[in-house]
């Protein structure tokens, strides 16, 4: 493994043995706003459309922010992934995210500039661009690795950390040895799933997209674990169950 990936999988494995134990319940370091927080509530609750005019009205009014950005991305993915289009707003989602990232970089806020990366990445895989996905994918691990030596409280950071980790342990071999090859690393599925389980529990904004991807994740190791297998797919269901109950319109966690 590249000294560089090595380091920061080290990093990131200290600092989650040195974040704080907390309360369950107890409040985390606020980083969104009321209104920020309300809209990407409506995001979740199904309504895609209505949230992406809120996070942009929410742009407007700070020409500075990168995070209303990122999420009026990101409710173009969920709207997309509702209608199960691939394509969906494909430039509009594109010209957001490198919005977000030019805003980011300009306040010098490596948590936005992680999280836009990090939906960067997912956007270049999806249309191919295994090159420029895997470099977003190394400048999201860096973002939060720097975010974490600075708050070892971000407990949002282990959502990306956590899909760095398990999306690189589950890739074929050649994807592998490519990863080695521009300084990725391996991955670590374990360290990736507990990341994962993690954020899902004590999340703040991640909290909801890290419990989705929990799920996705339990799945597919149900499919590899034959012995295991009863177990994680009840853990995935109970996950499931809670995105269901708490919101019943939408129509991804429906389906």
């Amino acid at each position: 493994m590249p000294a560089a990936c090595s380091s920061a999988l080290l990093l990131a494995t200290a600092l989650l043995g040195q974040a704080p134990a907390r309360e369950p319940g107890a409040p985390l370091p606020a980083r969104g706003s009321a209104e920020l927080r309300a809209a990407l509530d409506t995001l979740y609750a199904g309504h895609f459309e209505t949230a992406a005019r809120q996070f942009a009205d929410l742009s407007a009014q700070d020409s500075a922010d990168p995070a209303a950005l990122v999420f009026e991305a990101g409710a173009y993915i969920w709207w997309g992934e509702a209608r199960e289009e691939e394509t969906f707003e494909r430039q509009r989602i594109d010209s957001l995210l490198d919005l977000a990232i030019a805003r980011a970089r300009a306040a010098r806020d490596t948590f936005w500039l992680a999280t836009a990366y990090g939906y960067r990445a997912r956007q270049r895989e999806l249309y191919g661009s295994a090159l420029g996905a895997a470099k977003d994918a190394k400048r999201m691990r860096d973002g939060y690795s720097v975010t974490l030596a600075r708050d070892s409280t971000c407990i949002d950071c282990y959502l990306g950390l956590g899909l760095y980790h398990y999306g690189l342990a589950r890739v074929g071999a050649l994807a592998r040895f490519f990863a080695r090859l521009i300084g990725l690393g391996s991955g670590d599925a374990v360290l990736g799933m507990r990341y994962l389980r993690w954020v899902a529990q004590d999340g703040d904004l991640a909290q909801v997209e890290a419990t989705w991807v929990l799920v996705t994740a339990l799945l597919r190791e149900a499919t590899r674990d034959a012995a295991g297998r009863a177990v994680l797919e009840d853990e995935a269901q109970g996950y499931l169950a809670r995105l269901r109950a708490r919101y019943p319109e939408n129509p991804v966690f429906q389906r």
